[in-house]
């Protein structure tokens, strides 16, 4: 890597540049920038006719919708997505995966059903928006009131804005169910409790979804007032029981860790997503689960997964959560290509091809073992495996926590403000800069291997470390500032009644 640029394939017709660098800076094969050019953007290293492809980590990334000359920057303004044919090749580079010799631990919970947790909290779910507020108040009462029970992490209100007004068939009530179900049978809640109001779709039998819990409704206690006071009551009766628990080594192989990212930008895929996929491969060679997801930031890029897949059945089933979304978007007259957003254009990212290539980079090498539909469980020692979602953070990373990930690792460039209660979630800052200027929202900087000074290895090992300290019970920065609760987003897919 050049100081001012990086080439990530011989076969590229373009380079990423790092930083900010003005018009007339020469860089390499006798490439002068015409334009000045913004970091994380990308700079034509050889003439491009118009209608051509252009190519990048040599895949197409789109197609130059005008003569583009050598130094000229490549953007929206001159290239497009276009129609890519890809090549599934299912299977053909799944190779067996070798688990490292020396099995690691982290120090985790191990509930009485033999479940696995990083955390330990008391939910209180509400089952619909109209409980909302009686839950908050509930979490309120106990915030920062904890300090006679130190093994409680805490209180958690997850609330919503949905639960009524639509049809029992539809797919959106049915992904909500799924979705407040796995929470409340998640092994970092140790005790669940269901407000509801008494009359809704999603009804209080639905949250617990056969989790052992208490449910009281709004209705039945004869108001908010008396209801708040019942719950507060039984939590305080809980709070011995929660708190008396101990840490003990427990394999990786139990562990199981979401991926997430947001606030991409162009070095996103060079960065802080490749150094994570190096830490998911050490995760799955010591036996651990990790749960790719965001199907709409892999469309396009879908092939590289499953030329790694495990068999040509989870090849398909992964096409096939791509072919919906195809379906979906057409139904409702949207263009998938809309995303990336309008940040993460401003960082560089053309087209949702060049986004989703990098953004897949965070599932490392390793085989895809299995394809899972929003909020379904994901079993334990499966090595890579696949989430359909939204590629919204939240929405997403509601639905991998729902199937029980018990960690998450999310990777921003841009800059996001995340948490994921009741799992904590680790932030990778894809540029120096960005860890400078948001210190209390990164917990590591992936930026030094732009700078030089780390390799994607070294930075990869380095999360690895962290995830295991993480699952052992140090705290991540969203979770110091409290980020977590309101990120509680279930996918409402349904049309409102």
């Amino acid at each position: 890597m050049n100081k001012s640029y990086i080439e990530l394939h011989p076969k590229d017709d373009v380079f990423i540049v790092r930083g900010d660098i003005p018009a007339d800076t020469d860089l390499a094969d006798a490439v002068r920038t015409t334009v000045n050019i913004p970091a994380g953007h990308k700079v034509a290293r050889r003439p491009i006719p118009c209608g051509a492809p252009v190519h990048r980590y040599n895949q197409v990334i789109g197609f130059a919708t005008a003569d583009i000359q050598p130094g000229e920057h490549v953007h929206t303004h001159n290239m497009e997505m276009g129609q890519v044919k890809l090549d599934y090749a299912f299977c053909r580079d799944a190779r067996p995966t070798v688990r490292d010799p020396e099995q690691r631990t982290f120090m985790g919970i191990r509930r009485a059903d033999g479940r696995v947790a990083t955390r330990n909290y008391i939910a209180v779910i509400s089952s619909v928006n109209c409980s909302a507020t009686a839950a908050k108040m509930v979490g309120d009462h106990y915030r920062n009131a904890l300090g006679k029970f130190p093994n409680v992490d805490g209180v958690l209100a997850l609330t919503h804005k949905s639960g009524c007004g639509l049809d029992h068939p539809l797919a959106g009530i049915n992904a909500l169910k799924s979705a407040l179900a796995g929470y409340a049978r998640h092994p970092n809640i140790a005790r669940v409790i269901v407000v509801g109001l008494g009359c809704e779709i999603a009804n209080l039998g639905d949250v617990l979804g056969g989790a052992p819990g208490n449910s009281y409704s709004i209705q039945t206690e004869g108001g908010t007032h008396p209801l708040v006071k019942k719950v507060v009551a039984r939590i305080d009766e809980l709070l011995p029981e929660v708190n008396d628990v101990q840490r003990e080594p427990i394999p990786l192989s139990e562990l199981k860790l979401a991926l997430q990212c947001g606030g991409s930008s162009g070095v996103s895929g060079i960065s802080c997503n490749p150094a994570l996929g190096y830490a998911v491969d050490l995760l799955v060679h010591q036996g651990g689960t990790a749960i790719l997801s965001e199907t709409t930031e892999c469309y396009g890029a879908e092939h590289l997964l499953t030329a790694r897949a495990a068999t040509e059945e989870v090849g398909r089933k992964l096409v096939e959560r791509i072919k919906w979304w195809e379906d979906f978007a057409a139904r409702n007259q949207m263009v998938i290509d809309n995303n990336p957003s309008p940040g993460n254009k401003a960082g560089g990212l053309t087209t949702i091809i060049e986004k989703s290539l990098g953004s897949i980079a965070k599932g490392g090498t390793t085989n895809l073992n299995a394809v899972y539909q929003y909020a379904e469980q994901v079993e334990a020692g499966q090595g890579l495996v696949f989430m359909d979602a939204p590629a919204f953070d939240p929405v997403g990373a509601t639905a991998q926590v729902a199937g029980g990930a018990n960690l998450m690792v999310f990777t921003t460039d841009r800059g996001s403000a995340f948490g994921c209660k009741p799992a904590p979630s680790i932030k990778l800052s894809g540029s120096t800069s960005l860890y400078e200027r948001m210190p209390d929202d990164m917990d590591i900087n992936t930026g030094t291997i732009l700078d030089g000074t780390e390799t994607v290895e070294e930075v990869g090992r380095r999360i690895f470390e962290r995830i295991i300290e993480v699952a052992s019970g140090e705290h991540t920065k969203s979770e110091a500032m409290g980020y977590g609760e309101e990120e509680f987003c279930p996918w409402d897919m349904g049309v409102m009644l």
